[in-house]
């Protein structure tokens, strides 16, 4: 598996990994109606931020994207986001995905990465980001509309460099 830097080609590819996640609105707290037109506009992050796509013989598995959580004062703390296609789930790239946020977040010079909302019921996630050095310094209850368990918890999760 590669991870390199998004390219505009890459969309094509992309775009069904994102409507797929969204649409679910399982996991994320975008609207699950997010046309294509303004999913880039959300996903595609501006320097000094980067979008990633982990490839695996020219095939797009996932994307990812990654910044700073804030503007200004918050600034030296980064946040990411991952998203793996349905047939890739189980093989390590979002593993992968995380790992490479956290990684280039040091290079970077970021004091810590923030995750600001993960759904509780995304039980996989969340062991895999206490795997990666995560911690959930605060949950807000029944913050997360899941379309099939209801209102469940968000977490923010923080893993200190």
């Amino acid at each position: 598996m590669e991870i390199r830097p998004f390219a505009e080609a890459d969309w094509a590819e992309t775009w069904p990994i994102v409507r797929s996640i969204v649409r679910a609105a399982d996991t994320f707290v975008y609207d699950p109606q997010m046309s294509e037109a303004e999913a880039p506009a959300v996903w595609i992050e501006a320097p000094p931020g980067q979008t990633v796509v982990a490839t695996e013989d020219g095939v797009i598995l996932g994307t990812a994207k990654m910044g700073p959580n804030r503007p200004g004062p918050g600034a030296h703390i980064a946040t990411a986001s991952f998203m793996v296609a349905g047939a890739a789930r189980g093989r390590g790239v979002g593993r992968a995905l995380c790992q490479f946020a956290l990684d280039w977040a040091r290079r970077h010079g970021f004091a810590g990465i923030q995750f600001n909302a993960v759904a509780a019921s995304n039980v996989g996630a969340v062991a895999l980001y206490r795997q990666l050095g995560f911690e959930i310094v605060g949950t807000v209850p029944g913050a997360f509309a899941h379309p099939t368990l209801g209102r469940v918890d968000l977490h923010i999760m923080y893993c200190a460099f």
